[in-house]
């Protein structure tokens, strides 16, 4: 009977540890091919003019106001690089890290936007490009999306 006993102890373990590790991964679903596609309109963005007619790339690698530099390299990060890993990992924690830094991307984006409008003058600026329209578009289409996923979570028992 003990053996028994230690035979169904050992099968509960091993099924409670199975239930926790399942707890650490999420399924998208269809919000998969969203951010996919949300990430390759970023990439298809940096090819685009963002300011005064300069390329994404341009403002990503070279010489550009503060705000549209750090908000290429956010779109490339959050809406590119850590989508990915977190899609091929699947973990709840990297899904909450998504959502906020594509919160915070999101506003730098909208911010990059409306610098590129204003001067210290009574002169409107340049404006923001397309391609800067696309990727501030892109980073709060991933927002949305991620918040969907990280906040779908089940409580855990």
């Amino acid at each position: 009977m003990s053996d028994e006993h230690d035979d169904l102890a050992g099968l509960r373990e091993e099924i409670d540890g199975v239930g926790r590790t399942a707890a650490k991964r999420f399924g998208p679903g269809a919000g998969a091919l969203t951010i996919a596609i949300a990430a390759l309109a970023v990439l298809i963005s940096l090819v685009l003019p963002w300011t005064e007619g300069r390329q994404g790339f341009s403002i990503l690698f070279g010489d550009a106001q503060a705000l549209p530099k750090f908000f290429s390299w956010a779109a490339v990060l959050t809406g590119v690089l850590l989508p990915a890993v977190t899609l091929a990992t699947r973990r709840w924690t990297l899904a909450w890290v998504c959502a906020l830094t594509s919160f915070a991307t999101s506003i730098a984006g909208v911010l990059s936007i409306w610098t590129t409008q204003t001067t210290t003058s009574h002169t409107p600026g340049p404006g923001p490009g397309f391609g800067l329209v696309v990727a501030a578009t892109a980073a709060v289409i991933l927002l949305i999306k991620w918040l969907q996923i990280a906040a779908s979570r089940p409580p855990l028992p």
